[in-house]
């Protein structure tokens, strides 16, 4: 049975079974954020983080597209008047991803349409990234003189490469969902017509696996680039001693050697 925590107006959420989906849902404004959707999307992922029987989380858009970042229409100046672009984002995204990485299992991010500004750096802070093929990512942000922001200027490089990154934002050029695979930006680029069912596919496998594991390898990747080579060591090891005093281990194993299929139960 699905469980619906909340209504939202600018954020559709469904809980069933171990699977928290969440679906931006501005649809007639390709899923761009004002300040209801950052605070309906914040609520969201603060509940979720700290949802102990979860073990997968899919985030995706409603409608044509995923995401086409901040709606402009919520930062119009008159006159003079000048924004802090600062404090907003402080408030919007910046606390967004913050709460975003504080989810313990996989995130699963599903780009079923353009994905544009700090729409395709939310994305891009998923742990598993797909995309129909019909699907752009286009970091716009230097076209109405911004930088990337939602982490795209640390996630970016990492993923493409320095010389790829800077073109992309300096051009605001649109990368399609198969140059994004082939790139490393994304996981993988699957065709329109079956992308609901392998999204789906790949969801219910995450939520059946060790999710004690899955969480792990998750904060140890993630630390992976500001680590050094003997705390990082250290991190495996203390992260190895916690898989190896769970139950999931021990079906592991002797599902391995029964020659069965394990049944994780995610602790």
């Amino acid at each position: 049975m699905t469980d619906t925590l909340e209504n939202f107006e600018t954020i559709a959420l469904s809980v069933d079974g171990a699977v928290a989906r969440i679906y931006l849902n501005r649809p007639d404004k390709l899923n761009a954020f004002n300040a209801q959707m950052h605070e309906e999307l914040q609520t969201v992922l603060a509940e979720l983080a700290h949802k102990d029987d979860l073990r997968c989380v899919l985030l995706s858009g409603h409608g044509r597209g995923f995401c086409a970042g901040q709606d402009l229409a919520e930062r119009q100046t008159h006159g003079d008047k000048k924004l802090d672009l600062g404090d907003t984002l402080d408030q919007g995204f910046n606390r967004s991803i913050r709460l975003l990485k504080r989810i313990k299992v996989p995130v699963v991010c599903a780009v079923n349409g353009v994905a544009a500004g700090a729409g395709a750096n939310l994305a891009l802070n998923c742990d598993i990234v797909v995309a129909k093929q019909s699907a752009r990512f286009i970091q716009s942000f230097s076209s109405i003189g911004l930088i990337p922001d939602c982490n795209g200027t640390w996630a970016l490089p990492k993923l493409v490469g320095l010389a790829r990154a800077k073109a992309i934002t300096m051009l605001a050029m649109p990368v399609d969902a198969e140059q994004a695979e082939s790139w490393g930006m994304i996981y993988a680029s699957v065709r329109d017509e079956v992308f609901d069912e392998w999204v789906e596919a790949r969801v219910q496998e995450l939520a059946k696996r060790p999710t004690k594991a899955l969480s792990q390898i998750k904060n140890l990747l993630d630390e992976s680039y500001q680590n050094d080579f003997d705390a990082h060591l250290e991190r495996e090891r203390n992260a190895q001693r916690l898989c190896g005093l769970s139950h999931d281990f021990r079906e592991g194993v002797a599902a391995f050697n029964e020659k069965r299929k394990p049944q994780f139960k995610g602790h």
